[in-house]
């Protein structure tokens, strides 16, 4: 038996076992999942996006209450879709929609906890973000995630418009950007270029979804303000 050759595997494992765990821990983020989706979204979509992503970043503090509907609809989709996955298997549909329906109804008389939710997740994906973006250690994300969370369900129990105005307009960012990058990537000529800056800046996803939603709350506090009759 030679042992010097199993001495050197066994040293060029542990030398490759970092490496390994540093890439495994630099993809937490799943950036292209979520690249995957938007350069999927058709012209339609991408335009119908960006339509309702305006809505909401403008107006979304008249419309918060269909919103919250919406929002709590699809998180009981997805809770019902995963949970028959999980626990029952065979057809996945009729307890999603079971659970959307379900989900829905219970956010309408509970409507201000359900803003307070949202408003707490926005905040979480806020500095999520900002966290991705100065190129912070991605497998401890859920740290600076937590931090908005937290900030942000405070601020939305004292502040009840802050929390509306947060999660629409972050709703509304995510929306318009996804509508705009598609477009860019597919029809303007420079996918190449738009594809390098999401996998190489890590700050290029982040800044593309706070830009939007940093001026949505900005003009929906000056239209709440403007709005004398209007009360939330």
């Amino acid at each position: 038996m030679d042992y010097a050759i199993i001495l050197a595997q066994a040293a060029e494992t542990a030398a490759q076992a970092p490496e390994a765990e540093a890439e495994a821990a630099k993809e937490v983020v799943p950036i292209d999942v979520i690249w995957q989706h938007i350069i999927s979204l058709d012209k339609l979509e991408a335009f119908t996006f960006i339509s309702f992503g305006i809505v909401c970043l403008f107006y979304g503090w008249r419309v918060f209450r269909i919103l919250v509907a919406i929002s709590f609809a699809l998180i009981g989709l997805f809770v019902g879709i995963y949970t028959n996955k999980v626990l029952i298997g065979g057809n996945e549909i009729w307890l999603g929609i079971i659970c959307m329906v379900l989900f829905a109804a219970f956010s309408i008389p509970m409507m201000r906890w359900g803003v307070c939710l949202l408003g707490a997740a926005a905040g979480g994906v806020i500095t999520g973000g900002g966290w991705l973006a100065v190129d912070l250690p991605q497998q401890y994300i859920w740290a600076g995630a937590l931090v908005g969370v937290i900030a942000g369900g405070m601020i939305s129990f004292i502040i009840f418009k802050a929390a509306v105005m947060l999660f629409t307009s972050l709703g509304g960012s995510a929306l318009v950007s996804a509508g705009i990058l598609a477009i860019i990537y597919q029809y303007l000529g420079v996918a190449e270029k738009v594809e390098e800056l999401v996998f190489t800046e890590e700050w290029f996803l982040p800044v593309v979804l706070m830009l939007p939603a940093i001026a949505g709350i900005i003009l929906q506090s000056k239209f709440i303000k403007s709005s004398k009759n209007f009360n939330i």
